[in-house]
């Protein structure tokens, strides 16, 4: 009994390192250790406690043959026997037997129930007394058994086998029943074989529901991408993988149904549209609820939704002035602006940065003539408007640029001045560097003498020597305009001496 104990102990201490079973890891191999018992013609101790105790140990070696379904081959050794008053026997046995197992679970099942049906041949060593037979046949050997996962790799086996002989004579007296004995057995049991894994994720293909798992993809059991949230998007595909949600928005919710993710959704609970990213539009102008000040008035973008009638760029709620003409600009209320404060707004103000009277379109008139500074051309003086603001040139002093103009000579078909009459020019400086706003107009004439063409050019080029001349004293050149007219305006019959003498003329005027 002692040495039956130890060897179980040993049995079930032992530990063999291999790899996890799958279907593809169809090989197994037992060791185990067990008692034995009687039932014949001497009387029936199966499923009794008060026996004999006769131990045996053993070996097995399986082929998964399917999911339900293996091939075992088993193989024993020990000592059966009887021990009672109605008599006794005592024999060492060595056992063989082929048997097909029938599981109830598949192969990564936790608890494998199996039954199981074979048959074998039993070795007996040689009793002269009871028989000179060596061997007897099993016909046949059944039973169940159950295997408990230890691990990915072991298995805890308890099994219960039942053999009938071909013989009746083991126990020393033949009878009406032949020979029958139970092995009751407990072991340790390891699976092992070549992997086959195609994708690599750690489930055999035989397993695999998913077969082509992109690599380092984390699965489940059956080799299928995890999904975590249960949604039907893959982890690895899932953009939001600890929340359930749809294929569409790759694995991400749509709470209000909208057509935008929860993630992208700026309203997430409110049904919105996609080109408001998830938000609601009442009124129907573009501009979500959210950020919408006229929620039941359609408005424009520019003002968050709030109409405009007069377009000037204020909300009608904010103008305070609702008419404003199209075009004018206007303040933070919606009024015309008027920068100076002169009553006239900016775009009916000539001179919007300057108070000014009505009558002068908001311009200033600082010297009082009537002319506004803007464009008089002489603010700081009083003049007359004929002048443009300056005031009336001295009468002496026209009167002498009209005489200057009648001493201005040069020599005979040339544009150069004579001497007498720069003396005459000097005094013409003179008088306008007295009206410094006053332009002069110089115009040349001549005679009919000579060629058309010629004569312009000669007028013009006189008409420049007096203007040079009084750009030398200090006139501005704007101020002064020189033409030549040629023979193009006679004041005097030319075909006459005197008349010619009058045509060869220059003209003054003065203007503002």
């Amino acid at each position: 009994m002692k040495k039956l104990l130890l060897l179980l102990l040993a049995i079930t201490g032992i530990t063999i390192q291999l790899k996890a079973q799958t279907e593809d890891k169809k090989w197994n191999i037992g060791l185990f250790g067990g008692i034995s018992q009687y039932k014949g013609d001497l009387g029936n101790d199966m499923y009794k406690t008060d026996m004999a105790i006769y131990g045996l140990g053993g070996a097995s070696f399986t082929r998964l043959m399917g999911k339900h379904i293996d091939l075992n081959i088993n193989a024993t050794k020990g000592v059966v026997g009887y021990n009672r008053p109605s008599g006794k026997f005592n024999l060492n046995v060595s056992t063989a037997s082929v048997n097909i197992r029938l599981h109830v679970m598949g192969p990564n099942s936790i608890i494998r129930p199996y039954l199981f049906l074979g048959g074998g041949f039993m070795l007996f060593d040689k009793n002269i007394a009871i028989s000179t037979k060596a061997i007897d046949y099993m016909a046949p050997s059944f039973g169940a058994g159950i295997n408990f996962k230890l691990s990915p790799s072991v298995m805890l086996n308890f099994q219960e086998m039942a053999i009938y002989t071909n013989a009746d004579n083991r126990d020393g007296k033949i009878g009406d029943v032949n020979d029958a004995f139970l092995f009751h057995t407990i072991g340790l049991s390891f699976n092992f074989g070549n992997k086959k894994d195609a994708d690599n994720d750690g489930v055999s293909d035989g397993y695999d529901k998913c077969p082509y798992t992109p690599a380092n993809t984390a699965v489940d059991r059956k080799g299928c991408p995890l999904d975590k949230d249960a949604d039907g998007v893959a982890d690895y595909i899932d953009k939001c993988p600890d929340v359930a949600g749809t294929k569409e928005f790759y694995g991400c919710p749509d709470t209000d149904a909208d057509g935008v993710a929860d993630a992208d959704d700026e309203c997430p609970d409110v049904k919105g549209t996609k080109a408001l990213k998830g938000c609601p539009d009442t009124d129907g102008d573009g501009v979500a609820d959210k950020n919408d000040r006229c929620i039941s008035e359609a408005g424009t973008i520019a003002l968050k939704g709030c109409p405009d009638k007069d377009g000037d760029g204020v909300a009608d709620m904010d103008d305070k002035c609702a008419d404003t003409k199209k075009g004018f600009k206007v303040d933070a209320t919606g009024c015309t602006m008027d920068n100076d404060k002169d009553g006239i707004v900016n775009e009916e103000d000539a001179c919007p940065d300057k108070s000014g009277p009505m009558a002068l379109k908001g311009c200033p008139d600082t010297d009082g003539d009537g002319v506004a500074d803007n464009e008089d051309r002489c603010p700081m003086i009083k003049g007359t408007l004929a002048n443009k603001g300056c005031p009336e040139m001295a009468k002496a002093d026209v009167k002498r640029i009209t005489q200057i103009a009648g001493k201005i000579f040069f020599e005979v078909d040339k544009d150069k001045l004579l001497v007498a009459s720069l003396n005459e020019l000097d005094e013409l400086a003179t008088i306008l560097q007295r009206y410094p706003e006053a332009n002069l107009t110089i115009g040349g004439h001549t005679d009919s003498d000579g060629d058309d063409a010629y004569n312009m050019t000669l007028s013009q080029k006189r008409t420049d020597a007096v203007r040079n001349f009084l750009i030398s004293k200090g006139i501005t050149e704007m101020r002064l305009t020189a033409t030549g007219y040629g023979e193009s305006m006679p004041i005097a019959d030319n075909t006459t001496a005197m008349g010619k003498a009058k045509n060869r003329r220059v003209e003054l005027k003065t203007s503002y």
